[in-house]
């Protein structure tokens, strides 16, 4: 099976009640010209995406993705995508996976500059081997995100809690933890609260209870911490959200940043001061992330 697939999308109408999209499927040749010179996605990062995992042909936690590519579209004022059209989307990508661990990404950006519609597409491809991370961890460091605490809910044109197709910030955040001697970084707010990892949500396991920063104030919400909570919650374990500190992740029994392809990975250190872990914890998250679910 090729190891790249791509079919642009023709966005329905959101109320469009139809039980099939396929005509509004068109697949593309991975190594031609696909988008035009206008696109505001490639000129402004103007629109939203989601990265969703998939094993073997299935995707997982797709539900979660699909509305939280429509929560994005609000924050950002475009059209309300039609959640069945995009499953369908998902499934037909995921059929054309590459066998193993691949990744279905999901755009929707707003088109091309003074164009009637969105422009959307989704791509799968081969997903990069992140076996040795999950196994030995991460160092990271932390970086000031420029805001306090309350920044995302008093200015909401920040879009803060937006997957955007805005990412210039973000690798430039990882480009300089590597710069630091670190392999990711943990983002700060002005007024010291822990928020979240450029790319990935941070839990941690702290007296018997598995916390994360509160969604609110700008954070993106999780799909793979929710999937993670669903799990410990099965095992009778309890999870919350709590507002953090970086005092509280030092001082932590173990922490991990989890996300839809990376999956869990345990935090061995911040700031260069090494931090508990729980390697048996870690390996069984993955087993559960990488299951079909």
């Amino acid at each position: 099976m090729p190891q790249r697939y791509a079919l642009i999308i023709a966005p329905a109408d959101a109320a469009d009640p139809r039980e099939d999209f396929a005509d509004t499927f068109t697949p593309i040749d991975v190594t031609a010209p696909a988008l035009s010179v206008g696109e505001l996605s490639t000129q402004r990062g103007d629109g939203v995406f989601e990265s969703i995992g998939v094993v073997d042909g299935h995707a997982n936690e797709v539900e979660a993705h699909v509305q939280r590519l429509a929560h994005s579209a609000e924050l950002c004022d475009l059209p309300a995508p039609n959640l069945a059209q995009w499953r369908q989307a998902v499934a037909v990508a995921a059929a054309h996976a590459p066998a193993g661990e691949a990744v279905v990404k999901l755009i929707l950006s707003r088109g091309v500059e003074h164009g009637p519609t969105p422009t959307a597409w989704a791509t799968a491809a081969a997903a990069t081997d992140f076996s040795t991370v999950r196994r030995d961890g991460v160092r990271v460091v932390t970086l000031d995100r420029g805001y306090d605490l309350g920044a995302g809910e008093r200015a909401p044109w920040l879009l803060l809690g937006a997957k955007t197709l805005s990412y210039a910030v973000n690798m430039a955040t990882l480009r300089e933890a590597r710069r630091r001697g670190a392999d990711d970084a943990l983002y700060v707010t002005r007024d010291g609260y822990v928020l979240e990892a450029p790319t990935a949500s941070l839990i941690l396991h702290r007296g018997g209870e598995f916390v994360t920063p509160a969604p609110s104030g700008g954070i993106l919400h999780g799909t793979t911490q929710l999937s993670v909570y669903e799990y410990l919650e099965s095992r009778g374990l309890t999870t919350g959200y709590a507002t953090l500190t970086i005092e509280d992740v030092m001082t932590a029994d173990a922490a991990w940043l989890v996300s839809s392809i990376r999956l869990a990975v345990a935090i061995t250190a911040v700031d260069g001061t090494p931090l508990a872990s729980d390697p048996a914890l870690t390996a069984e998250l993955n087993r559960f992330l990488l299951s079909p679910r």
